[in-house]
């Protein structure tokens, strides 16, 4: 309805300058997408019911890959942008752990569901439960094609105000139809390898 008040997220700052100085415009979101736009470490928050959790892997095999791509949710997306951005391995999801921490990154489908599943496991990362993770973000991958409705994309930002970073790649038709990844990539595929790149080069 017009009018209404915007939905506050109580894990961002109230307001955002849109704007440069000068009258140059200020960088957008995704030039800034490799800055912190959410808790860089867990915040000790409550700790989810049980059956919204991921499990946590006894022990989980350390093989070389700089991240790993963790899905809240079958279907998540996992598969194609392992394929899609060469890096990271698929966690299979469950929360990894070995013997030096790992770095991870959540991947959810933009529905309700998928949402929600990437909630509950933000949660459990502010929880201070999952140790021997650093946590990069979130990717959400759309579920349709077409404008996400007003709801959910109300539901994605305030989701992304839990986890460091978020990054958003929108339908692909191709990827739907079992087309290769890399002979379809969304130009949004470019900057998340960017920025894990970035995020995951040694010190």
């Amino acid at each position: 309805m017009a009018g209404d008040a915007p939905v506050l997220n109580p894990w961002l700052p109230l307001s955002r300058p849109s704007g440069g100085t000068n009258g140059k415009p200020g960088r957008s979101v995704q030039d800034l997408s490799t800055e912190l736009t959410g808790p860089s470490a867990p915040q000790g928050r409550g700790v989810p019911p049980p059956e919204q959790g991921l499990p946590h892997a006894s022990s989980h095999p350390d093989i070389g890959q700089a991240w790993w791509w963790l899905g809240v949710h079958g279907g998540a997306g996992v598969t194609t942008l392992e394929q899609a951005v060469p890096g990271g391995r698929d966690a299979g999801r469950v929360w990894p752990v070995s013997a030096r921490p790992q770095r991870v990154v959540l991947v959810a489908r933009s529905g309700a569901h998928g949402v929600r599943a990437a909630q509950h496991a933000a949660r459990q990362w502010a929880s201070g439960t999952v140790t021997g993770v650093e946590l990069l973000g979130l990717v959400v991958v759309a579920d349709a094609p077409g404008r996400r409705p007003r709801t959910l994309q109300d539901l994605v930002r305030l989701v992304s105000g839990a986890v460091p970073r978020l990054w958003e790649i929108p339908w692909v038709e191709a990827w739907r139809l079992g087309e290769p990844p890399l002979a379809h990539l969304p130009k949004e595929c470019a900057p998340l390898a960017r920025d894990l790149t970035r995020l995951t080069r040694p010190a």
